[in-house]
Protein backbone atom coordinates (compact mmCIF):
# COMPACT_ATOMS: atom_id res chain seq x y z
CA UNK A 1 0.00 0.00 0.00
CA UNK A 2 1.71 2.74 -1.15
CA UNK A 3 0.05 6.78 -0.02
CA UNK A 4 1.45 9.99 -1.34
CA UNK A 5 0.80 12.96 -0.27
CA UNK A 6 1.12 16.49 -2.33
CA UNK A 7 0.80 20.11 -1.62
CA UNK A 8 0.06 20.67 -5.60
CA UNK A 9 -0.67 24.61 -4.74
CA UNK A 10 -3.45 24.47 -6.80
CA UNK A 11 -4.62 21.96 -8.49
CA UNK A 12 -5.81 23.31 -11.88
CA UNK A 13 -2.61 24.76 -12.16
CA UNK A 14 -0.69 21.32 -12.08
CA UNK A 15 -2.64 19.40 -13.93
CA UNK A 16 -1.42 21.95 -16.76
CA UNK A 17 2.00 20.71 -16.04
CA UNK A 18 3.37 17.59 -15.22
CA UNK A 19 0.24 16.05 -12.95
CA UNK A 20 -1.34 13.18 -14.58
CA UNK A 21 2.07 11.76 -16.20
CA UNK A 22 3.49 11.82 -12.66
CA UNK A 23 0.43 9.86 -11.84
CA UNK A 24 0.61 7.39 -14.75
CA UNK A 25 4.29 7.12 -13.68
CA UNK A 26 4.27 6.76 -9.58
CA UNK A 27 0.70 5.12 -9.65
CA UNK A 28 -0.04 5.41 -6.00
CA UNK A 29 -2.28 3.46 -4.52
CA UNK A 30 -3.80 6.68 -2.91
CA UNK A 31 -2.90 9.85 -3.69
CA UNK A 32 -3.78 12.70 -0.96
CA UNK A 33 -3.35 16.26 -2.37
CA UNK A 34 -3.39 19.38 -1.03
CA UNK A 35 -4.24 23.44 -1.37
CA UNK A 36 -6.46 22.30 -4.20
CA UNK A 37 -7.77 26.22 -5.21
CA UNK A 38 -10.52 25.08 -6.34
CA UNK A 39 -14.58 24.94 -6.05
CA UNK A 40 -17.04 22.22 -7.00
CA UNK A 41 -18.29 24.31 -9.81
CA UNK A 42 -15.05 24.68 -11.80
CA UNK A 43 -13.46 21.03 -10.98
CA UNK A 44 -13.86 19.51 -14.31
CA UNK A 45 -13.76 16.08 -15.65
CA UNK A 46 -10.26 15.65 -15.98
CA UNK A 47 -9.61 16.29 -11.98
CA UNK A 48 -12.30 14.32 -11.24
CA UNK A 49 -12.27 11.22 -13.40
CA UNK A 50 -8.60 10.22 -13.76
CA UNK A 51 -8.77 6.56 -14.80
CA UNK A 52 -8.67 4.21 -12.26
CA UNK A 53 -8.95 6.21 -9.00
CA UNK A 54 -12.44 6.69 -6.49
CA UNK A 55 -12.13 11.29 -5.95
CA UNK A 56 -13.06 12.77 -3.44
CA UNK A 57 -13.10 17.31 -2.68
CA UNK A 58 -13.47 19.09 0.34
CA UNK A 59 -14.18 22.84 -1.25
CA UNK A 60 -13.46 25.70 0.93
CA UNK A 61 -16.19 28.50 1.16
CA UNK A 62 -13.97 31.17 -0.24
CA UNK A 63 -12.98 30.97 -3.80
CA UNK A 64 -9.75 30.02 -4.94
CA UNK A 65 -8.82 29.44 -1.43
CA UNK A 66 -7.05 25.78 1.04
CA UNK A 67 -8.92 22.44 -0.14
CA UNK A 68 -8.21 18.86 -0.06
CA UNK A 69 -8.84 16.33 -2.63
CA UNK A 70 -8.02 12.48 -2.00
CA UNK A 71 -7.66 9.75 -5.13
CA UNK A 72 -7.56 6.49 -3.97
CA UNK A 73 -8.09 2.90 -6.36
CA UNK A 74 -9.73 1.38 -3.03
CA UNK A 75 -13.09 2.97 -2.42
CA UNK A 76 -13.52 3.52 1.05
CA UNK A 77 -16.24 2.22 3.34
CA UNK A 78 -16.69 6.03 4.69
CA UNK A 79 -16.07 9.71 4.10
CA UNK A 80 -16.15 12.77 6.31
CA UNK A 81 -15.71 16.30 5.32
CA UNK A 82 -14.26 18.12 8.42
CA UNK A 83 -14.48 17.73 12.04
CA UNK A 84 -17.56 19.16 12.81
CA UNK A 85 -16.48 22.43 13.98
CA UNK A 86 -17.75 25.27 11.40
CA UNK A 87 -14.89 27.62 11.83
CA UNK A 88 -12.60 24.99 10.69
CA UNK A 89 -14.85 23.47 8.25
CA UNK A 90 -15.71 26.22 6.21
CA UNK A 91 -12.13 26.13 4.98
CA UNK A 92 -12.38 22.51 3.34
CA UNK A 93 -9.13 21.32 5.26
CA UNK A 94 -10.09 17.47 6.40
CA UNK A 95 -11.26 14.51 4.79
CA UNK A 96 -11.50 11.66 6.78
CA UNK A 97 -11.98 8.26 4.99
CA UNK A 98 -12.43 4.75 6.45
CA UNK A 99 -11.12 1.83 4.78
CA UNK A 100 -10.88 -1.85 6.18
CA UNK A 101 -7.64 -2.17 7.73
CA UNK A 102 -6.80 2.05 9.18
CA UNK A 103 -8.53 5.60 8.67
CA UNK A 104 -6.90 7.96 6.19
CA UNK A 105 -6.88 11.90 7.32
CA UNK A 106 -5.76 14.28 4.45
CA UNK A 107 -5.20 17.70 6.02
CA UNK A 108 -4.10 20.80 4.99
CA UNK A 109 -3.10 22.53 8.51
CA UNK A 110 -3.51 26.21 8.13
CA UNK A 111 -0.24 29.46 7.99
CA UNK A 112 0.18 30.92 10.41
CA UNK A 113 2.50 34.14 9.18
CA UNK A 114 -0.40 36.22 8.11
CA UNK A 115 -1.03 37.27 11.80
CA UNK A 116 -1.73 36.82 15.29
CA UNK A 117 -4.87 36.07 14.50
CA UNK A 118 -4.17 33.31 11.91
CA UNK A 119 -1.88 31.83 14.14
CA UNK A 120 -4.32 32.06 17.04
CA UNK A 121 -6.08 30.22 14.29
CA UNK A 122 -3.74 27.62 13.65
CA UNK A 123 -2.67 26.76 16.84
CA UNK A 124 -6.84 26.38 17.73
CA UNK A 125 -6.61 23.82 14.83
CA UNK A 126 -4.05 21.76 15.98
CA UNK A 127 -5.07 21.17 19.34
CA UNK A 128 -8.64 20.28 17.53
CA UNK A 129 -6.86 17.83 15.30
CA UNK A 130 -5.45 16.50 18.40
CA UNK A 131 -8.56 16.00 19.59
CA UNK A 132 -10.26 14.42 16.76
CA UNK A 133 -7.38 11.78 16.45
CA UNK A 134 -7.26 11.10 19.86
CA UNK A 135 -11.11 10.56 19.73
CA UNK A 136 -10.82 7.62 16.85
CA UNK A 137 -8.20 6.00 18.34
CA UNK A 138 -10.23 5.56 21.27
CA UNK A 139 -12.84 4.16 19.04
CA UNK A 140 -9.79 1.41 17.88
CA UNK A 141 -9.27 2.97 14.38
CA UNK A 142 -5.71 3.01 13.61
CA UNK A 143 -4.67 6.31 11.76
CA UNK A 144 -2.32 7.44 8.57
CA UNK A 145 -2.86 11.51 9.02
CA UNK A 146 -1.12 13.08 6.42
CA UNK A 147 -0.59 16.24 4.63
CA UNK A 148 0.72 20.15 4.85
CA UNK A 149 1.06 20.30 8.63
CA UNK A 150 2.70 24.07 8.05
CA UNK A 151 5.63 23.67 10.55
CA UNK A 152 9.05 22.21 10.77
CA UNK A 153 9.65 20.05 13.79
CA UNK A 154 13.68 20.39 14.05
CA UNK A 155 16.41 22.54 13.17
CA UNK A 156 16.93 19.35 10.83
CA UNK A 157 14.15 20.28 9.12
CA UNK A 158 14.43 23.48 8.39
CA UNK A 159 17.58 25.05 6.08
CA UNK A 160 18.10 28.23 8.07
CA UNK A 161 16.68 27.75 11.35
CA UNK A 162 18.30 30.16 13.05
CA UNK A 163 16.70 32.86 10.91
CA UNK A 164 13.41 31.55 11.24
CA UNK A 165 13.24 31.01 15.02
CA UNK A 166 10.26 34.14 15.14
CA UNK A 167 8.68 33.26 12.04
CA UNK A 168 5.56 30.88 12.30
CA UNK A 169 5.98 27.53 11.10
CA UNK A 170 9.11 27.36 13.32
CA UNK A 171 7.68 29.16 16.57
CA UNK A 172 8.60 27.33 19.67
CA UNK A 173 4.68 26.90 20.60
CA UNK A 174 4.63 25.45 16.95
CA UNK A 175 7.03 22.83 17.46
CA UNK A 176 6.25 22.24 21.25
CA UNK A 177 2.69 21.06 19.79
CA UNK A 178 4.29 18.80 17.28
CA UNK A 179 6.11 17.23 20.86
CA UNK A 180 3.02 17.22 22.18
CA UNK A 181 1.32 14.87 19.11
CA UNK A 182 4.31 12.52 19.33
CA UNK A 183 3.55 12.18 23.18
CA UNK A 184 0.00 11.46 22.30
CA UNK A 185 0.56 8.37 20.55
CA UNK A 186 1.52 9.50 16.85
CA UNK A 187 4.86 8.54 14.84
CA UNK A 188 6.31 10.72 12.40
CA UNK A 189 7.14 8.27 10.07
CA UNK A 190 9.75 9.69 7.20
CA UNK A 191 11.70 10.60 10.60
CA UNK A 192 11.20 7.33 12.43
CA UNK A 193 12.33 5.31 9.28
CA UNK A 194 14.98 8.03 8.74
CA UNK A 195 16.51 9.22 11.73
CA UNK A 196 19.58 11.36 10.26
CA UNK A 197 18.70 11.75 7.06
CA UNK A 198 18.37 15.77 5.72
CA UNK A 199 15.36 16.44 3.24
CA UNK A 200 12.89 19.19 2.94
CA UNK A 201 9.29 19.00 0.90
CA UNK A 202 9.14 22.92 0.67
CA UNK A 203 11.11 25.64 -0.97
CA UNK A 204 10.12 29.25 -1.21
CA UNK A 205 9.21 30.80 -4.67
CA UNK A 206 11.73 33.25 -4.07
CA UNK A 207 15.43 33.94 -3.35
CA UNK A 208 16.34 30.67 -6.35
CA UNK A 209 15.57 28.82 -3.11
CA UNK A 210 15.29 25.63 -4.43
CA UNK A 211 18.01 25.62 -6.29
CA UNK A 212 19.98 26.11 -3.16
CA UNK A 213 17.80 23.88 -1.25
CA UNK A 214 16.94 26.33 1.47
CA UNK A 215 14.09 24.14 1.96
CA UNK A 216 12.13 23.35 5.16
CA UNK A 217 10.21 19.91 5.83
CA UNK A 218 6.29 20.27 6.70
CA UNK A 219 4.48 17.78 4.97
CA UNK A 220 4.18 14.90 7.10
CA UNK A 221 3.17 11.13 7.43
CA UNK A 222 2.12 10.52 10.65
CA UNK A 223 0.32 7.23 12.16
CA UNK A 224 -0.82 6.43 15.22
CA UNK A 225 1.28 3.74 17.01
CA UNK A 226 -1.33 1.05 16.92
CA UNK A 227 -0.56 1.06 13.08
CA UNK A 228 3.57 1.74 13.56
CA UNK A 229 4.55 -1.93 12.69
CA UNK A 230 3.07 -1.82 9.69
CA UNK A 231 4.97 1.03 7.61
CA UNK A 232 7.79 -0.08 5.27
CA UNK A 233 9.15 3.28 4.12
CA UNK A 234 8.89 7.21 4.26
CA UNK A 235 10.32 9.10 1.30
CA UNK A 236 10.34 12.35 0.29
CA UNK A 237 10.57 12.89 -3.87
CA UNK A 238 12.72 15.79 -3.52
CA UNK A 239 13.01 15.43 -7.47
CA UNK A 240 9.71 15.37 -8.49
CA UNK A 241 8.48 19.62 -9.62
CA UNK A 242 5.14 21.31 -10.29
CA UNK A 243 4.76 23.19 -6.77
CA UNK A 244 6.35 24.69 -4.64
CA UNK A 245 5.90 21.54 -2.63
CA UNK A 246 7.09 17.79 -3.82
CA UNK A 247 5.66 14.84 -3.22
CA UNK A 248 5.74 12.78 0.13
CA UNK A 249 5.45 8.97 0.28
CA UNK A 250 4.10 6.06 2.62
CA UNK A 251 4.24 2.84 2.07
CA UNK A 252 3.17 0.33 4.43
CA UNK A 253 2.73 -3.76 4.20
Amino acid sequence: MRIYSWNVNGLRAISKKNFFDWIRSENPDILCVQETKIQEATLDDKLRNINGYHSYFSFAQKKGYSGVAVYTKFKPISVKHGIGIPEFDSEGRILTMEFKDFTLLNIYFPNGQMSQERLNYKMNFYNAVLNYCNFLVSQNRKLVICGDYNTAHTEMDIKNAKANEKNSGFLPMERQWLDKFIKNGYTDTYRYMNPQKVEYSWWSYRFKARERNAGWRIDYHFVSNNLLKRVKKAAILTQVTGSDHCPILLEMI
